[in-house]
This record gives C-alpha cells, sequence and structure tokens, in this order.
C-alpha cells in the first residue's frame, strides 16, 4: 500500500509528539503513556480540512483533563515531520489534528503506480492464510436462473479481492449430486424418456417438468435408443441420473463461463460417502455425545449446543438429510484439507442455517469462528416502470444465461455487485444495456478505453514518456485523479476484512469521475509542451493500470473502444 508508510510516518509522529510534550511537562506525566495509545488516523471528509486526520486530542481530554483543543495545539508544537512530504499540520475544532500533504508527494506517487503495475493495489495483510470459498453451489437438476447470479458474481469478486488483499484463495463449487433430489430428476428425465419411446408415463408428484427435462430426454433417447426399455428400474434410474448430471454441469459451467466465473475444484457430494467421509463424521459427533436416537431417527444433539431444536442427521429409512451431509463436507474442509477459514456464500433462504452449522464445527471440536457464512439477499428486476420477481417455478424459468445474453456479461456482474449483499436490491434492466454515461457499466470502461486510446495516440507519435517529469502535474483536476488512484488498496483493505465487494464499484465510479474530469479539463498531447505532454501521459498511463486493475478484479473487461 503506497500510503501506508505515510500513514505508519504520522502514527509515529503523533506518539512522539506526545511522549516529548509529557518529558518537557506540556501534557501532564504518568497518566497515559505514548506507548499505551492506540492512535488511528483517517481520511478527512472535506478535502478543504487536509488529507489526513487524527482524533487523538479528543480521546486525551478526558483522561488528561484538559480541553481537546489545547492538547492538539500542544502536540503540533512538537511535531517536525522530516523532508517535505507533509506540507502543513493544523488544529480544527473540536479537538482533530488535520495534516495537508504536499503535492510533490502525490505527484511523485504516480512513478510508484506505474512502478507496481498489475500489483498495483495488492496487500500482504492475508500473509498466505488459505481461504476455502464456496459459491454458488446450485443443485446441478435444472439450468441456473437470474436469482443465482447474485451469489456466484458475489462470490467470485470476493475472492479476487481476498487474493489481492494476500489470502490464498481456494473456489469451490459442491455438487449436490447424491440424494433424494438427484433420484427425482433422474425419474423425470425417465418419464419423458418413456413418452418420448412411445410409452406415456407421467412425471411423478414433485418431479421436474421444465422444457430442459424433455430436451435432455431427447438427448438421452439419442444415445441409448431402446436400450434403456430393456433395462430394470435400478439400472435405468442410474443411466438417466449420470446422464442428466453430466449435461446440467456442463451447461452450468458454460453459463459460468459466460461470467468469468471459473473454480479451482467442483466437489462432489456422492465422495463423501465413497471416501468414507460421512462415516467418520457421524461417528466423531457419536463419539463425542452430540447424537440421540428418537422416532427411528438419528438426531444431532443441537440443544445441548444452545440451539433451539435437535435436527435430524439420519431419517427412518436411512438417508442422510442435507444437514448431515453439509456436516461431513465442512468437516472435511476443515480435517482432512487443513483451510486455515472457509467462506459459504448462500442464499436467501439458508438464513436459519447458519447458527446450527456453527453448532456443528463446534461439537466436532472445530472453532465456529473459522467458518463465516455470508446470505446474499433477493434481487428482484425493474424491466420500464414496473418491478417484476423473476422465480424458478415449475416449468418456468427466467434463465440466468438469457440475462447474460440480454444486458451482457459485465453489466451482469457490475449491477450484482453494486449493493451490498445484505440488502435487498433491484435491477435495472433498461439501464444495464444503455451505452451512455447514465449507465455506470459503461461510464467506467469508457474512461479506461479513453486513457487507452491516449496511450496508442502518443505510440503513433513516437511520445517516449517513461522518464517524463511528473513535478509539472499540478491543476486540481490532475491531483484530485491522483489522489482517487492511490484509494484503491485502502478500498482493497476495506472490501477484504469486511467481506462486502460492493466497495470496489463504488470506488470504480469516482475513480471513473476524476479520469473523466481530468479529460475534459486537461489537454493531454500539447505541440508546444513536451515536459506538460510526457508528464500528462505517465499520469494518462498509470490511470489505465488502475481502471484495468479494477475491471479485473470485478471480473470485468477492459474495452479498447466503446
Amino acid at each position: 500500500m503506497l500510503e501506508s508508510n505515510l500513514k505508519k510516518d504520522i502514527v509515529s509522529l503523533l506518539k512522539s509528539s506526545f511522549s516529548d510534550a509529557q518529558k518537557k511537562g506540556a501534557l501532564p506525566p504518568h497518566v497515559i503513556h505514548s506507548i499505551d495509545i492506540e492512535i488511528t488516523i483517517e481520511r478527512t471528509k472535506n478535502p478543504e480540512h487536509g488529507d489526513i486526520c487524527s482524533t487523538l486530542p479528543l480521546r486525551l481530554a478526558k483522561p488528561l483533563k484538559m480541553s481537546p483543543m489545547a492538547i492538539a495545539k500542544t502536540l503540533i508544537e512538537e511535531m517536525h515531520p522530516p523532508g517535505n512530504t507533509i506540507k502543513e499540520i493544523v488544529p480544527a475544532a473540536p479537538g482533530f489534528i488535520n495534516f495537508h500533504i504536499s503535492d510533490e508527494w502525490y505527484t511523485d506517487q504516480v512513478n510508484e503506480i506505474i512502478k507496481a503495475g498489475h500489483n498495483f493495489g495488492n496487500l500482504s495483510n492475508g500473509s498466505g492464510k488459505s481461504i476455502q470459498l464456496e459459491f454458488g453451489s446450485n443443485n446441478p437438476t435444472g439450468p441456473l436462473h437470474v436469482g443465482h447470479g447474485r451469489g456466484v458474481v458475489f462470490g467470485s469478486t470476493l475472492a479476487n479481492i481476498l487474493e489481492a488483499a494476500g489470502y490464498r484463495v481456494h473456489r469451490e463449487y459442491y455438487i449436490n449430486d447424491y440424494g433424494s433430489q438427484m433420484e427425482m430428476f433422474g425419474e423425470s428425465i425417465l418419464a419423458n424418456y418413456f413418452t418420448i419411446s412411445g410409452k406415456p408415463k407421467e412425471v411423478p408428484d414433485g418431479g421436474y417438468k421444465g422444457e430442459y427435462v424433455g430436451e435432455i430426454a431427447n438427448k438421452f433417447r439419442e444415445k441409448f435408443g431402446d436400450t434403456i426399455l430393456t433395462l430394470n428400474e435400478k439400472e435405468s434410474l442410474k443411466l438417466s441420473i449420470d446422464f442428466g448430471l453430466t449435461k446440467m454441469l456442463a451447461e452450468i459451467k458454460e453459463d459460468l463461463s459466460k461470467l468469468n466465473i471459473h473454480y479451482d475444484e467442483w466437489f462432489s457430494e456422492r465422495t463423501l460417502f465413497t471416501s468414507g467421509q460421512y462415516k467418520k463424521t457421524l461417528e466423531v459427533l457419536e463419539n463425542q455425545k452430540h447424537t440421540n436416537s428418537k422416532d427411528g431417527a438419528l438426531w444431532f444433539s443441537s440443544t445441548k449446543l444452545g440451539e433451539e431444536k435437535d435436527n435430524v442427521l439420519v431419517r427412518k429409512n436411512g438417508s442422510p438429510t442435507y444437514f448431515a451431509s453439509d456436516i461431513a463436507y465442512h468437516h472435511d474442509k476443515f480435517a482432512n484439507r487443513k483451510f486455515d477459514q472457509v467462506i459459504d456464500v448462500w442464499g436467501a433462504d439458508h438464513q436459519g442455517h447458519i447458527s446450527r452449522m456453527k453448532a456443528a464445527m463446534g461439537a466436532l471440536d472445530i472453532d465456529p469462528e473459522k467458518l463465516t457464512i455470508l446470505i446474499t439477499q433477493i434481487v428482484t428486476f425493474k424491466a420500464g416502470s414496473e418491478s417484476v420477481r423473476l422465480s424458478k417455478r415449475s416449468g418456468n424459468i427466467s434463465l440466468l444465461s438469457e440475462l447474460i445474453n440480454d444486458v451482457g456479461p459485465d453489466a451482469c456482474r457490475y449491477f450484482f455487485l453494486s449493493h451490498s449483499s445484505r440488502s435487498q436490491m433491484e435491477f435495472d434492466l433498461e439501464l444495464a444495456k444503455q451505452q451512455s454515461n447514465e449507465n455506470p457499466v459503461y461510464y467506467i470502461q469508457y474512461a479506461f478505453a479513453r486513457a487507452y486510446n491516449i496511450i496508442e495516440k502518443a505510440k503513433e507519435q513516437n511520445i517516449k514518456f517513461a522518464d517524463a517529469e511528473v513535478s509539472f502535474l499540478n491543476t486540481e483536476s490532475e491531483l484530485k485523479l491522483i489522489k482517487s488512484m492511490l484509494k484503491l488498496p485502502e478500498i482493497i483493505e476495506i472490501a477484504s476484512d469486511s467481506l462486502e465487494p460492493h466497495h470496489l464499484p463504488y470506488y470504480s465510479i469516482e475513480l471513473a469521475t476524476s479520469f473523466h474530469g481530468f479529460y475534459d479539463r486537461c489537454r493531454v498531447i500539447l505541440e508546444n509542451d513536451n515536459d506538460l505532454t510526457m508528464a500528462r501521459l505517465k499520469l494518462v498511463s498509470a490511470s489505465m493500470m488502475v481502471l484495468s486493475r479494477c475491471l479485473e478484479l470485478m471480473g470485468m473487461r477492459s474495452p479498447t473502444s466503446m
């Protein structure tokens, strides 16, 4: 983080000034020592008040029994910052210390941004800690619908941000390919197959009735012909399940690829049973006395761990519940694969499952704090002036692939990211398709395209700017753009700490606005001023890097023309 050293220097300056003031008797000694102070600094909300501020005098007022303004003035008298980084330090009511950073320091950072290149914004906060991030993980019994879009875009962007913050991220999709829902899917395919084969058969109650099931059945028949008619029920069901699963996973992967979403691992639920992981997990729970038998079923004794009710693990018929499979899956994540932290991204309908899953981790002697479960809330869609809620119903699916084709993958990603996952959001379909500055996607990408084409024009004119002197950058628009660029590391830190990627699209708009403002006010390639031309080209080059970095983190393209 380019500004981190500056901030560390300011914190050190505050501590040393407090210590020196105590030694001189300007502040009461022995009441509180500088080593005991946790000093925090932040950006000023109003640029007129400086660049960075500290509330230290307000925090010291009570223990020192002095007015905050008196403390501020005393501390400032003891501050003697080296070099020319800090231009001015002033007190401000009711007890702030405001630091004005020199223009020279800001312009020097253009060189630092270019030097960092693609790595600009990267942090070491994660220290290589491993995070397994599971997101998407929708049942492979049907195509992805529009409601799934928010979770997969959120998860993939969060993964990018966490990697930028220094974590080792393992992106994973959990394939629910075991249990009653897969059997029902297979039976639905078979019913359609038999009907196509001239032996009409009803889809079972609760089965899958969408057109896609009929299409799978047609392909199923194309591959196997009449062979299925000669097999027993168990054999034909297994073939239909495996065939349907393969087709659906291929379609899901294709849709996700269109959204620039890729996984490190597609984890099969079936392997929990074939590997013995499921059995092992139940044995651990039973040995730890966290299970009980009731009404012919095996229960997780959740109430002993503070939950309102116990939860079924194994039904009367011996089949595992989803909850049992999920416990085994998470046990594998921690006990076998040794992830330092696990983050699950779930839909709004899973809100009630969070506490019981954490309780299960505790029962397995796994620190529940190592498991974070994030919930993405419901999305509604606006077409014109009418808001329409789209959802998956029997035979009626609003497909994610259709949304991608309608508004484009970049608009899909940006709009799904533009609100906190904790709040419901409205996706404006018409705005997402606009080719104007009203559309934030267009606005950000247009900024990159503008920067790119300026650099290309400079190349055509053989203008070299690698050694440009950045001190010529001194207008308000130029400095504002530099300051905007320097915020990216801080945005990555905020987004990674809070696990809230929506900070990134908001920042990208701010950055694009600063660039467009610079573009409108500052001609870059000048006929009679080579020094300023080269300096501005270097600034444009740095801007292009930071805009591209933002788009990349959001999983979006950096188009060279609009």
